[in-house]
């Protein structure tokens, strides 16, 4: 038989093997394999974070209110101090010497005004016995009266330059940790005529995180507090850019009765325990602050999700295996990686999860179900 002959009757049977393998293999068997889950239905706590910053429950300027050179610092910078605790001292010796003449001015007024009184007293009766004129009588009234004011100026004079003397011993106006000094030893100090500010102490025993939300967010949470949902304004959580040694909870202690016309924003603070002395004013922090709950919430992965001109949609898969195009409503995050779903499918609907490219609407998919 001729060689070209058995080749052209091996190649039209090949080809016939061929197709009628081809018509076994039904459409299914061809389908492109897909990830698919089902959503997840929970009680959604809705939040928004928000960054802020750390401020001291209190924070005082220690003041120099006298004149003179520090001769001693007390105190090292950073420290914890007790309110009433010596930090500096400055020199006295000129308010010693103020309280010296005010005790002697006060002693020579006390003086006078004894002679004043014992003249006045023997004046006085003479009178009764014509011996003097009733003119002599009110001249020693009015010495005696005066003798009386300056004691009454010497010893206001004297508690001043007390006063004075004691604001050369600077002390701790709370207990809290003191900053470094502004000024060393041996620094001259113009404090009497404008207080000079040396140092600062901060009470950190609770700091708080302050931070400005957005006027619908307001709306919300008053709405939320209206229904009773229960929302835990007590321990909200607070977030810091590097991971503390332990975990921190705040309280929101202060909505401001006003919003800022200009941004829009209400402030909030939000007041936290500091039992390990770890936090610190101006340090950067995140709040997690609740707004509202969702009942019954469908929730998808957000990855799953696609964008086009209509906005939001996810591919569907449904019982007979083929994609659907769906467009969805969405609401907000939820952890991170999921997504609320506010219109569009149903709690027990197929939805694609990954490789949202591979797939088209009316495609007929092998679904493969993940959690």
């Amino acid at each position: 038989m001729d060689t070209r002959l058995i080749l052209a009757l091996l190649t039209v049977s090949s080809a016939f093997a061929s197709c009628h393998r081809a018509s076994k293999e039904s459409p299914s068997d061809m389908a492109e394999t897909v990830d698919v889950a089902i959503p997840t239905v929970e009680n959604v706590t809705l939040s928004n974070v928000y960054p802020g910053y750390l401020t001291a429950n209190s924070s005082v300027d220690v003041v120099a209110k006298v004149n003179g050179q520090i001769v001693t610092k007390n105190f090292e910078s950073g420290s914890m101090v007790q309110k009433g605790q010596v930090l500096f001292t400055i020199d006295p010796t000129t308010y010693l010497d103020q309280v010296k003449q005010a005790e002697a001015t006060l002693a020579t007024a006390n003086s006078t005004r004894d002679y004043a009184k014992a003249h006045y007293d023997a004046v006085k009766k003479a009178l009764e016995s014509d011996a003097v004129s009733k003119m002599e009588v009110i001249q020693a009234e009015s010495a005696y009266e005066q003798a009386e004011a300056s004691i009454k100026s010497a010893t206001a004079a004297l508690a001043d330059a007390r006063r004075l003397l004691s604001y050369c011993t600077v002390t701790a106006p709370i207990t809290g940790r003191v900053a470094d000094g502004v000024y060393s030893v041996g620094t001259y100090v113009s404090g009497q005529a404008a207080p000079v500010v040396v140092t600062t102490v901060y009470d950190n025993t609770t700091v708080s995180a302050n931070f400005a939300i957005e006027d619908d967010i307001y709306h919300d949470i008053i709405n939320s507090l209206s229904r009773q949902d229960s929302l835990n304004y007590n321990k909200v959580p607070v977030i810091f850019e590097e991971p503390m040694p332990h975990d921190y909870t705040g309280e929101v202690s202060y909505l401001a009765p006003a919003l800022n016309n200009s941004t829009g924003t209400l402030t909030i603070k939000c007041r936290i325990d500091n039992p390990y002395d770890e936090l610190r004013a101006g340090m950067y922090v995140k709040v997690d602050l609740p707004y509202g709950r969702l009942d019954n919430a469908i929730l998808v992965k957000d990855a799953s999700l696609g964008t086009d001109q209509r906005g939001k949609y996810l591919y569907v898969v449904n019982d007979s295996d083929k994609v659907v195009y769906t467009p969805v409503t969405v609401g907000p995050l939820f952890h991170d990686s999921l997504r609320v779903v506010e219109k569009g499918i149903t709690a027990k609907e197929r939805y694609v999860t990954k490789a949202l490219l591979k797939v088209r609407d009316g495609m007929t998919v092998k679904p493969h179900l993940v959690k």
